[in-house]
């Protein structure tokens, strides 16, 4: 009973968190925007239409956008959401959170190169490049999570036992949360390490490499992306405001409030930033590498 609520929970309000984004923007631009719902119906509007393939392309083109959803929902019964637990923990699957992710990286880059297009090939390039950048930060941040709590389960990392750390080591969690903060962004394709609105293709990075997809193959991948920010932003939401010994409900009335103000968050972030030029997208890693760092030699250096 547990992995169906979850999966439901996940696969019903992910595509919502681009919906706040996108009214967000709006507000900001002077404007009504779309509906709350508009990324509901992109993704049924979709679902309804035929692929199309083109004739250079292989099984691995028609199989990249199931794997992306599958590691997407996958990664999903590894975390706990409000008051509900992780329907799959163990020990060490930190790495296999991680490594879904880099899965369904790894099959969307090797998709863009199948299509035998050189702005695909691109995209792939600069979306292989920013993302080694960004998996060392969030190693960076596993390892201070374990190292607070004691812990290698994703979901006992990010429980009661990392509130109890909280009055000992808040700025650690500053730090950690502002290095991963970024992390998401860039994980996300967000402003302003990437446009999701953007049709130029000199500055696509991930958008450049869904292109020759359509139909129900993109309605998968836009679907699997809401999916990928959901879990990723539950990720944040448990760090910043950590679980307490309270009722089921007011845990999950905390948790999607929190996953709102995250969305609020992101929708101001794009309103008030513009998009970085390339050269500078390493910079900001860079930056939020060396919180991640400060913050892991703090935890060294108070033995905790």
């Amino acid at each position: 009973m547990e992995i169906p609520l979850h999966i439901s929970i996940v696969l019903i309000f992910s595509p919502l968190l681009l919906g706040i984004i996108g009214k967000t923007k709006a507000f900001f631009a002077g404007r009504w925007g779309p509906p709350l719902l508009q990324p509901y119906y992109d993704i049924v509007k979709l679902f309804r239409k035929g692929s199309v393939y083109s004739t250079s392309t292989t099984w691995i083109f028609q199989a990249a956008p199931i794997v992306c959803m599958a590691a997407a929902l996958t990664s999903s019964m590894l975390m706990p959401m409000g008051g509900l637990k992780a329907p799959l923990p163990f020990w060490g699957d930190i790495l296999l959170f991680a490594g879904l992710y880099g899965l369904a990286r790894f099959i969307m880059i090797l998709a863009a190169l199948d299509t035998g297009s050189s702005f695909e090939g691109m995209g792939a390039s600069r979306e292989a490049t920013f993302s080694c950048l960004a998996e060392i930060v969030l190693f960076l941040d596993f390892i201070i999570m374990a190292l607070l709590t004691k812990k290698l389960v994703l979901s006992q990392m990010v429980g009661d036992v990392l509130s109890s750390s909280w009055h000992t080591a808040g700025a650690v969690f500053l730090l950690m949360g502002g290095s991963y903060y970024m992390v998401l962004l860039t994980e996300n394709a967000r402003i302003p390490v990437d446009d999701p609105a953007t049709h130029l293709e000199l500055t696509m990075i991930h958008e450049v490499m869904v292109l020759d997809h359509s139909g129900w193959d993109l309605g998968l991948i836009l679907y699997g992306s809401t999916v990928k920010l959901f879990v990723l932003g539950a990720l944040l939401i448990n760090i910043l405001l950590p679980s307490h010994n309270q009722s089921v409900l007011i845990q999950m009335v905390e948790f999607f409030v929190g996953m709102m103000v995250l969305a609020l968050s992101m929708g101001v972030v794009e309103s008030c930033m513009a998009r970085l030029r390339l050269n500078r997208i390493p910079q900001l890693l860079m930056v939020a590498f060396v919180l991640a760092l400060v913050g892991l030699l703090v935890v060294l250096n108070k033995g905790m």
